[in-house]
This record gives C-alpha cells, structure tokens and sequence, in this order.
C-alpha cells in the first residue's frame, strides 16, 4: 500500500519521510539504512533522552542562550515524549550508526516537529530546529552515555525490589523447612545431612550478597559526563553548563547525580556500565545455579529425588497426561542464560571504545536495558509464582537420608577413618543400611574404639547415628 509522504531535506539531500510522522530526514534515513533486527529502542532510552533534552532547554534558556519560545516548545514537546505519548515515533534499529547519532537524530526530530506544531507550524517546518535549538550544547557523543546511565537509574529500584523479594522469599522458606534434614549431595553424590533450610538459607545468602553488588555498582552510574560535547573538552556548551545539567536532571528525576571528574573518561570509558552489567550478570550465575536446584531436588516426583514439590501452574506435556513440569525454573534458566549474553555483548562493545568515543554505545543501550527488563520480569515471575508456594517433600528427604550410608561420618571420632569406609563398602555391597551393619558388628564385638581400643557397644553406635542433626549445626540459617 502506498504510504503519503512528505518531502524533507538534510546535509545529504531531500529524503521522502512518512507524511503523519514526527521524526524527520536523517531518522529515514536510519530507517532505510538499517533494516536490521526490527527491534525498537526500550522505553527507558526513549525516556532518559528526552530528559535530557528538556533538562538542556531548561539550562540553556537560564544562560540566556535559547529564546523563550523555543525553550517552552521544546520543554513540552520533550515532557510529552518522556511520559510515552509518542513512543511509537522511535523507529530506529538498535543495530544502527555508531555512536547513537541516528537515535540522537530520532529524539531531536521528534521534539523539534512536535514543538513546531506547539508554535503553530507544520511538520517539516521546523520553526524549531532539531540541531540548532533541541541539541543545543549537545553531541551524540555526551548525551548518549548519559541517556544509558540516566535509564539504568530510572529502573534501578524496581530491580533491587524484585531481588530484595526473591531474598526475603527464599528466607522464609529457610526457616520453613529448618526441621527437615535430608542428605547433603556433593559430586552429586551422597554427602553428610544438612538441613533443607539450611540450603535454603544459602541461596538466601547468595541473592542477598548478588543484591548488594548491584547497589554498590550502581554508583558508578550516577556520574554524568553531560557536557563534554563532541570529545569531552565541552566545546560549544557554556561553562556552566555541565553542573547546572547534573543539577537540573537531578531535580527533574529525584535521582541522585554528580558531575563527572574528567570529562573525557566519561566519553571515552563505558567501564561504569560494564560494571553494572557484570553485577547483574553475577546475579544471574546465582539464579541459573539455584533454578538447576530446583529442577535437581523437585526430579521425578517417582524416579527423581523428589524432595521439593514446587507449584503445578500448568500441565507439562501435550502427550503425557498429568505430568507437570519445573517451568518456572525452565523459564529463569533460560532468562539467565539471556541475560548473561547480553552482558557478553556489553563487555565486548565496552572494550572496543578508541581514542575519545566508544561508537558500539547503541549495542550497549540496548543490551543492559534488555538485561534490566528481562531480570525484572523473570526474577519477579519466579518469586510470586515458584518460591512462594513451594513445599517440601520431608518423607522422601527422610527417606533418602535413611539409605546415605555417607552418614558413616557421624562414627569417624568413634572408630576412625579407615574402619567407616569399611562399614560404607559392606554396606553398599550388602545393601543395607550403615546403621544395621554397625549394630551388628558392635553386637559380635568387631567395632573398635580408636581412642580407647575397646570394643564398642551397640548402645552407642545407635546414640550416635541418632545424633544425625549435630552434624548440621555449622551454618545458622537466620
């Protein structure tokens, strides 16, 4: 079908641009040039750009270097663009020029349109000039930077909340399960008993700790390097610029922002994002490991350990009638394993900054937003809908640790090292338990003390393999 168009014209030419579109001739342009992915930019780099772009009105129209006219314009065109009224005019794949130049370009077009039509003109008119009013004391080169730290910021707490819940959730499930003991697995293999809590109460641990790097990396974000232009020498912005910038956005956003120490490490270095993401990326270790967990111990429910039942939200085979599936689990794997992709990508692009700009900034944008809205939903999916309802299976755990002949340990101050792993051989090869091979050797009078070298009695071998919970008394749970 054919689409109306309007003609417009940049450095380059004219360009034919959708008549109804608020974007402009080098967002076309784009458009044209990279049919990539058919991706779109996320909502937090739509927000965090137009942010800055009314922040800059606002600072350039109290140095007196924008008219009064333009700067409301632009200030309502840029407020409209950061609630989402025109999200959908943000076309430009993440796969794009580098730098960010063409999303840069998305931004300052729409503004520009949308702030001619608020002074009466129309689109293509430009009354308000994308470069000349909109990007004023601006490059692509300090706002895009700052538009990803801005973003990352913008979410920030949603993410330490869904963490924090998933801790606090995994808590209580450690103090739930504290009476059941089970059999420790190490190799895979059959280890001394611990309690079902007291895992619980590590993977608590563990998310609490992974939470906690990510407060930590976070603070790297908040130095912004708005105004350094083009290189970091500033060139063409006021002087004043930059902290009046740092200080505008922080009353616009509530965030908490300083101004960068050196300008030019903030153009050139995307360390600090790298930072955030690998903090991220370490809690998605944690998740991958916990999640494989829960698949591990929940296996069967017959021929699987079975020791954790985690809740049935949907049927798990569309031949198999009744079988139900980890899928929550299954789902924060494969989130994980996405997650810590994107961080991949992050990494690489950082790296490959030169000289004054790190041009692979699209990618990185893309990516760490992504890495924010993936954890977020998946980690907030898992908590409500796995670890809340989950239950413990504590006859099959009791039932498992009943056949551990590794609970053999409990004997080692009694008969020493060498003797339990002969009880362990005579046992597994007889398959019966290390308590009835131990009874019955302390009853022929075979079982040897090796600190008083005296026969042992039945009475205490039985005493000590009762005994089974002070083996777990190393790790406290709350």
């Amino acid at each position: 079908m054919n689409q109306e168009t309007r003609l417009e014209r940049d450095s380059l030419g004219t360009v034919k641009v959708p008549e109804g579109a608020l974007y402009g001739a080098q967002t076309q342009r784009a458009v044209d040039n990279f049919p990539v992915s058919g991706m779109r930019p996320w909502r937090a780099f739509i927000w965090s750009m137009a942010i800055i772009k009314l922040s800059a009105a606002e600072v350039n129209n109290e140095l007196g270097l924008l008219d009064d006219q333009y700067a409301k314009a632009i200030i309502k065109a840029a407020g409209e663009v950061a609630e989402g009224k025109w999200d959908e005019q943000f076309v430009v794949d993440p796969f794009q020029a580098g730098a960010g130049t063409s999303h840069n370009m998305n931004m300052n077009e729409v503004i520009a349109n949308r702030a001619t039509q608020i002074l009466g003109g129309g689109l293509g008119e430009y009354l308000v000039n994308p470069n000349d009013h909109v990007n004023m004391a601006q490059s692509t080169n300090d706002t895009i930077p700052t538009a990803i730290r801005l973003g990352c910021l913008w979410r920030f707490d949603e993410l330490l909340k869904v963490t924090e819940n998933l801790g606090l959730a995994l808590r209580e499930k450690a103090v739930e399960f504290d009476n059941i003991l089970k059999s420790g697995r190490t190799h895979l293999q059959d280890a001394v008993p611990v309690r079902l809590g007291q895992e619980f109460g590590a993977y608590a641990r563990a998310v609490e700790r992974d939470t906690e790097r990510i407060r930590r990396s976070a603070q790297g974000l908040r130095r912004l390097g708005i105004g350094g232009t083009a290189t970091g020498s500033g060139l063409n912005a006021h002087p004043e610029y930059h902290p009046r910038m740092v200080e505008k956005l922080s009353q616009l956003t509530g965030l908490e922002l300083s101004e960068s120490d050196d300008l030019f490490e903030s153009m050139q270095s995307m360390a600090d994002v790298a930072d955030f993401s690998a903090s991220i990326r370490t809690l998605a270790i944690t998740l991958t490991r916990i999640a494989n967990d829960f698949r591990l111990l929940s296996s069967g429910p017959a021929t699987g350990l079975d020791e954790l039942r985690l809740p049935a939200v949907q049927p798990g085979s569309s031949i198999m009638p009744g079988k139900v599936n980890p899928v929550l689990a299954e789902m924060l794997n494969m989130a994980m394993f996405h997650v810590q992709g994107c961080d991949h990508t992050i990494a690489l692009s950082a790296q490959a900054g030169q000289l004054e700009l790190n041009v692979m900034m699209p990618i990185i944008a893309h990516n760490i937003f992504e890495i924010m809205q993936v954890m977020i939903g998946s980690v907030s999916a898992f908590t409500e809908k796995c670890v809340v309802g989950l239950q413990a299976n504590a006859d099959k755990a009791q039932g498992w640790l009943d056949k551990n002949v590794i609970v053999v340990t409990a004997l080692n101050p009694l008969i020493g090292y060498r003797a339990g792993a002969d009880l362990v051989k005579e046992a597994l090869a007889s398959n019966r338990t290390i308590r009835d091979v131990a009874i019955e050797k302390a009853m022929s009078g075979s079982l040897i003390s090796v600190k008083e070298q005296r026969a042992l009695k039945p009475e205490e071998v039985e005493s000590t393999l009762n005994d089974l919970r002070r083996l777990t008394e190393g790790g406290l749970i709350a």
